[in-house]
């Protein structure tokens, strides 16, 4: 008779296991249906036996995929105002390319304002190129499809030639350069074609922005870095503003909207990481900015 209670009682309890078990899978699957649906919704069990634990990888499974989602709407709005912000960048030098091109062809100017129209296209059309170089390099690296192809360089002799490209530049704009390169081989392992981008970024950003007198370029061998300096004495960048600077988009007031993609610093702050270095910038209003580019010197 004991012994049939006890049987009786073990299968008891057996069912009120089956049933508590069939009910905790019915709502794990009311919770994927739900997230499947866009809810966020969690499996709430108390117990720690199998059917438990699953219920714990699944809610760690539907936070993560929950943030992923929400990771993917912010970067997809980012994208969208992307576009539509660089769309207004791309068209205003176009329409104004061609406004140009259209003078010249139907020889509404000649002699002096003809050449002064051909220059000015020139320019314009320079300028397109930068913005749809941007882009692209943007959109590579977004998408993780960039792909640098590193080797020691000596970037002394690098950066050198990258300021020679931006002389005359400098000239027209009354800009004053002062530069402190050594006369020296230093190795770095890097990109050459990212690094010019990296330099020729802080660059422009320095003669559209800054309304400075004298640009002044450092560069500097510690211990494990090189570090490459670019300092000017113009308007500075506002305390309040600086946090932002190397952010997607970010072009900090009207002004500076009107010439710049929001892009530039954003580049050169990825394409640094890219190459296992960093960049930092310092800057008060009315004193000047100062940026500096690290990266690893290389090992032989």
């Amino acid at each position: 008779m004991i012994g049939f209670i006890i049987v009786a009682l073990g299968l008891i309890y057996a069912l009120f296991l089956l049933v508590r078990q069939k009910k905790q899978l019915r709502q794990m699957l009311d919770v994927l249906i739900a997230a499947k649906n866009g809810e966020n919704r969690k499996v709430f069990i108390k117990d720690n036996d199998l059917v438990s634990q699953i219920g714990f990888e699944i809610n760690d499974l539907i936070s993560t995929y929950n943030k992923e989602l929400s990771r993917q709407k912010k970067l997809e709005q980012a994208n969208k105002e992307l576009l539509t912000s660089l769309s207004h960048d791309v068209r205003t030098p176009l329409t104004s390319l061609l406004g140009y091109l259209d003078a010249l062809e139907s020889r509404i100017v000649d002699g002096v304002e003809k050449e002064e129209y051909i220059k000015i296209a020139r320019k314009k059309a320079y300028d397109l190129k930068g913005l749809v170089d941007t882009l692209f390099d943007w959109f590579k690296i977004d998408s993780r499809e960039m792909k640098l192809s590193m080797e020691p360089k000596d970037i002394c002799e690098l950066t050198k030639e990258i300021i020679i490209d931006w002389l005359p530049v400098l000239e027209q704009k009354g800009i004053t350069p002062k530069i402190q390169i050594p006369d020296e081989e230093w190795i770095v392992e890097l990109d050459p074609i990212a690094y010019k981008r990296m330099v020729s970024n802080l660059i422009q950003n320095v003669v559209e922005h800054s309304d400075c007198s004298c640009l002044t370029v450092i560069l500097k061998q510690g211990e494990d870095m090189v570090s490459i300096t670019i300092k000017d004495n113009g308007i500075g960048i506002a305390g309040d503003k600086l946090p932002f600077i190397f952010e997607r988009l970010y072009k900090g007031d009207r002004a500076r909207s009107k010439h710049s993609s929001g892009l530039g610093l954003c580049l050169v702050k990825e394409l640094t990481q890219m190459q296992e270095g960093r960049v930092t910038v310092q800057s008060e209003e009315g004193e000047g900015t100062e940026f500096i580019i690290e990266l690893p010197i290389f090992k032989r």
